[in-house]
C-alpha cells in the first residue's frame, strides 16, 4: 500500500485526539483499550467504528464484557468530550466502574448538528449528575440509556428528556428520581414517538401526572415498579390502547382494578404484584386473550376466582397469584385453555386437595406452592408432574406426605420441599441443582449414590429427617457449596479431609460422626458458622494456624441462601433465618480432650462459643478477653482449672455464661457481666468465689499465692502427670467393679468430676509443701 493509500484510510486526526483525551482518566486494569496506541489506526482501536469511506469515527462501543474467562470492565473517570465527535451516532459505556463523569465546559457550544441517535452510559457505579442540561444539543436521540445514573438533584429531568421529538426508547430506572414536575409548556412538547418508558425503582413523593400520559399515546412498553406510587391505577394509563406491557408491581396503590383494564386488547405483560390493592378481581381481565404474563399476588382482592377468569387467556404461560385472601372455585374436571411455564401460588388456601388441574400442566418450570395447605395428591399424577419440572419447585410448608423413592427431579435452581411429611428414600437430583431443602419429612436411608455429582450445590439442609450412612464423602465433592444442615438424622462416619473450600455455614448436630476434627476445617477462610454438637467426635482441637478469616474480621456476611436455617445459641435457643449473620462455633455433647488451642481463643469475632460436656482441660487464657464480640460463651461440664481470667471482665455483650462444672478456683473478676448472671452459671466449681458466689475468705481470694500469669510450663506439666498417674490407678483398682459403669456417659462424666476434686486437693497441697521448701 502506498503512503497516499495509507493517509486515505487513515482515520481523522481531531478524532484521534478527542479519543486520546478520552483515554486519559480511565483506569484500564483489565487492558480493555490497550489498542488505543498512537502507533495505531484510531480505527482499528478496541470498540471504535469508522465510516468506510470517510474514516470519520460513528460508533464508540465499550461496555462490560465477559472474555476468556475474566470480566473486563473500564474504571476512572468517564469524559464526556467524546461526545464532540462530530459525526458519532452510537456511544455504549455501559456496564463499567467509572465512578465520576466530566462534562467540559465548552461542551454547550458545540456548533455542528449532531448525529447521535444511540446513547447508554448505564450501569455504572456511584456517578452523580447534577443534571442533564448537557443533552441539549443531541436533538436527533432515539434511544437513551442512564440506569442507575445518581439524578436525585435534577428536580426538571421530564423537561430535559421531552427536548427530543424522535425519542422512542427512554431507561431511568433506579436513577433516585424524586419529583414529576409537568411544568405549562410541557404540554406543546412532542413525546409521540416514545414506545419504551421505563421510570422504575425511583422514588417520586409527588403523585403522578395523569396528564403526562395524554403526551405518550403510542407507548407499548411502561415500567413504574417501585417507584413509590400511590393512590388509585390511573386512568389514563388503560388509556394507552397500544400497551402491551404494564409493570406497576411494588408500589402503594390501592382500590380497585378498574373494569376498563378489559380494554388494554394488546396486553402480555400485566404486573400488580405487591400493592395494596383490594375489591374483586373484575370479570374483563379474562377477555385479555393476549396476555402471556398476569402478576396480581400480594394484594388485598376479595371474592372468588373461577375458571370464568381465565376462560379466553389462551396465551396464558405465568400466573402469579400468591397471598391472594380469594376463594379459588375450580371444577375437579376443568382443563385450563392455557400451558403454563411459571406459576406462583403461595399462601393461597388450595387445600386440602392437590388442586387438579395442575396436573394438566405439562410445560412447567416453575411451581411454589408454598403454604398452600395441601395435605392429600394422587401419588402418581403428583411424580409424574414434579419429575417433568425443570427450573424450581417449592412446597414448603405443607403437608404432603407421598413416597419419593426412586424418583429423578429434574429441576436445577430451587429445590424446596422442607416441611412436609415426605418419606421414602432421598430422590436422584440432576447434575446441576443449586439449591436443596428436604428439611423437616420423612425420608430415611442413605444418601443416593448420584449425589456425589452435584458440582453446582450451594445450599442443601436435610435436618431434622431419619438419614443414616455416610453423607460427607458424596457432599465433600460439591466444591461450589455454601451451606452443609444436615442436623438432627442418624449420619455416621468420619470428618473427611477434603471439604468444599467456599463453606460459610456447616450444621452436623444430633447425628453419629465420629473420629477427629480434620485440620482443614479450620482453614476454611469463609466459615463463620461452625455447629458439630451431639455427636460420637473425639481427639483433640487441632493445634494449628487458622485461617477462618470471616471468623477474624468484621466483614459483611450478606449472603442470602433463600431457605431457613436453624442456628442454635444461648443454650437452648433457636433461631431460624434465611440470612444468618451469627459467627458461632458449637462443640456441645462430644468426646473432645486436651487443651483448647490458644488459636481458638483468637477468633475475636466470633458470638457463640459452645465447648461444654466435652473433656477439656487446662486453663481458661487471658486472651478470651480480646474475643469483645462474644455473646454467648459455655466451657460448662469440662476440666477447666485455675483462675477465671481477670480479662473476661471487659466481655460487655455476654448475655450468656456457663462456667460450672469444672475445676475453677479464685474470685470471680469483678465486671458489669460477670456478676449479672445467676450463681448457676459458675456451680460445680467448689473453689471459686465471689459475687454471685458466697464472698471469698484470704486463702479463696489468693489461691496457692500464685496467680495464673506466674504457672510455668513445669508446674502444668507436673499437674497432668498427677492427673494421668491417677486416672491409671483408679481404672486398675476398679476396673471390674466398675467398669460397667464408665460405660454410661452420664455416669463417666460425674466419675471424672469426683477425680477431679481429689486431684485438686492433692495438688494444691503438693505446690504448698513445694513452697515452704523452697522458702528453707
Amino acid at each position: 500500500m502506498s503512503t497516499n493509500d495509507e493517509r486515505m484510510v487513515s482515520c481523522n486526526e481531531r478524532d484521534r485526539e478527542i479519543l486520546l483525551t478520552f483515554k486519559e482518566g480511565i483506569v484500564d486494569s483489565y487492558g480493555r483499550i490497550s489498542t488505543w496506541t498512537t502507533e495505531k489506526d484510531c480505527c482499528a482501536w478496541e470498540g471504535i467504528h469508522c465510516d468506510n469511506i470517510t474514516r470519520r469515527v460513528t460508533r464508540v462501543e465499550l461496555p462490560f464484557i465477559f472474555k476468556d474467562g475474566h470480566t473486563k470492565y473500564l474504571k476512572g473517570e468517564m469524559n464526556l468530550c467524546i461526545l464532540k465527535l462530530e459525526f458519532l451516532s452510537h456511544l455504549d459505556l455501559s456496564d463499567n466502574a467509572f465512578n465520576m463523569v466530566t462534562i467540559p465546559s465548552n461542551h454547550h457550544n458545540i456548533t455542528h448538528v449532531s448525529k447521535l441517535l444511540y446513547l447508554d452510559l448505564s450501569m455504572n457505579g456511584n456517578i452523580v449528575m447534577d443534571n442533564l442540561e448537557w443533552l441539549s444539543p443531541f436533538s436527533s436521540l432515539k434511544y437513551l440509556n442512564l440506569r442507575k445514573i445518581d439524578l436525585h438533584r435534577e428536580s426538571n429531568w421530564l423537561h430535559a428528556v421531552a427536548m427530543f421529538p424522535s425519542l422512542s426508547e427512554l431507561q431511568l430506572g433506579g436513577c433516585k428520581l424524586n419529583t414529576f414536575i409537568l411544568n405549562p409548556s410541557i404540554e406543546y412538547m412532542n413525546l409521540s414517538s416514545l414506545i419504551t418508558l421505563d421510570l422504575s425503582f425511583n422514588n417520586f413523593t409527588s403523585h403522578f401526572p395523569g396528564k403526562f400520559f395524554n403526551l405518550t399515546k403510542h407507548i407499548t412498553y411502561l415500567d413504574l415498579r417501585g417507584s413509590n406510587i400511590q393512590g388509585e391505577i390511573l386512568s389514563n394509563i388503560l388509556n394507552l390502547r397500544n400497551l402491551r406491557h404494564l409493570y406497576l408491581s411494588y408500589n402503594q396503590l390501592r382500590g380497585s382494578i378498574p373494569h376498563e383494564i378489559g380494554q388494554l386488547s394488546h396486553i402480555q405483560t400485566l404486573d400488580l404484584y405487591k400493592n395494596m390493592l383490594s375489591g374483586c378481581i373484575p370479570p374483563s381481565l379474562g377477555n385479555l386473550s393476549s396476555l402471556y404474563s398476569l402478576s396480581i399476588g400480594f394484594n388485598n382482592f376479595s371474592g372468588e376466582i373461577s375458571k370464568k377468569t381465565f376462560s379466553k387467556l389462551n396465551s396464558l404461560d405465568s400466573l402469579d397469584l400468591s397471598s391472594l385472601n380469594v376463594v379459588f372455585k375450580f371444577d375437579f374436571y376443568w382443563v385450563p385453555p392455557f400451558q403454563l411455564s411459571a406459576l406462583y401460588l403461595s399462601q393461597t388456601n388450595l387445600g386440602p386437595n392437590f388442586p387438579s388441574w395442575i396436573y394438566t400442566q405439562k410445560s412447567l418450570e416453575s411451581l411454589d406452592l408454598y403454604s398452600s395447605g395441601i395435605s392429600l395428591v394422587d401419588r402418581n399424577k403428583f411424580v409424574n408432574l414434579i419429575e417433568t419440572i425443570s427450573y424450581s419447585i417449592v412446597l414448603s410448608d405443607n403437608s404432603m406426605a407421598p413416597d419419593l423413592s426412586n424418583i429423578t427431579l429434574k429441576a436445577y435452581s430451587f429445590l424446596f420441599l422442607d416441611h412436609n411429611n415426605f418419606t421414602g428414600s432421598l430422590p436422584n437430583l440432576s447434575p446441576m441443582t443449586e439449591f436443596v431443602d428436604f428439611s423437616y419429612n420423612s425420608f430415611f436411608g442413605s444418601i443416593p449414590h448420584s449425589w456425589k455429582n452435584l458440582k453446582s450445590l450451594y445450599f442443601i439442609s436435610l435436618w431434622s429427617n431419619k438419614l443414616s450412612g455416610e453423607v460427607l464423602v458424596h457432599l465433600s465433592q460439591s466444591t461450589q457449596l455454601l451451606v452443609m444442615n444436615l442436623g438432627e438424622n442418624e449420619f455416621s462416619g468420619t470428618m473427611p479431609i477434603n471439604m468444599p473450600p467456599g463453606l460459610e455455614v456447616i450444621i452436623l448436630r444430633a447425628n453419629q460422626f465420629e473420629g477427629n476434627i480434620p485440620t482443614v476445617l479450620f482453614n476454611l477462610s469463609s466459615l463463620f458458622h461452625l455447629d458439630l454438637a451431639h455427636n460420637k467426635l473425639s481427639g483433640s482441637i487441632p493445634d494449628c494456624g487458622y485461617n477462618l478469616t470471616h471468623m477474624v474480621t468484621n466483614q459483611s456476611l450478606a449472603t442470602w441462601y433463600g431457605s431457613i436455617i436453624e442456628l442454635f445459641q444461648k443454650g437452648q435457643d433457636y433461631v431460624y433465618t434465611t440470612n444468618p449473620d451469627r459467627r458461632t462455633i458449637d462443640l456441645l455433647v462430644n468426646s473432645f480432650s486436651g487443651k483448647v488451642p490458644m488459636e481458638l481463643f483468637r477468633l475475636v469475632q466470633v458470638q457463640t462459643l459452645n465447648l461444654s460436656h466435652n473433656n477439656f482441660m487446662g486453663t481458661i487464657p487471658k486472651t478470651i478477653g480480646g474475643m469483645k464480640n462474644l455473646e454467648s460463651l459455655d466451657l460448662s461440664n469440662n476440666m477447666f482449672y485455675g483462675e477465671i481470667p481477670e480479662s473476661t471482665s471487659v466481655l460487655n455483650f455476654l448475655d450468656y455464661l456457663n462456667l460450672s462444672h469444672n475445676n475453677l478456683i479464685g474470685k470471680i473478676p469483678i465486671g458489669t457481666q460477670l456478676q449479672s448472671f445467676d450463681a448457676s452459671s459458675y456451680f460445680g466449681n467448689p473453689n471459686l468465689c465471689g459475687a454471685p458466689l458466697n464472698n471469698c475468705t484470704t486463702e479463696e481470694e489468693n489461691p496457692k499465692n500464685v496467680t495464673p500469669t506466674r504457672r510455668n510450663e513445669d508446674e502444668d506439666s507436673m499437674r497432668e502427670s498427677l492427673y494421668l498417674g491417677m486416672g491409671v490407678g483408679f481404672a486398675v483398682g476398679f476396673w471390674g467393679m466398675c467398669g460397667s459403669l464408665f460405660l454410661l456417659r452420664k455416669w463417666r462424666h460425674t466419675y471424672y468430676q469426683f477425680v477431679d476434686g481429689v486431684s485438686d486437693k492433692i495438688y494444691v497441697t503438693f505446690i504448698v509443701m513445694l513452697n515452704r521448701f523452697k522458702r528453707n
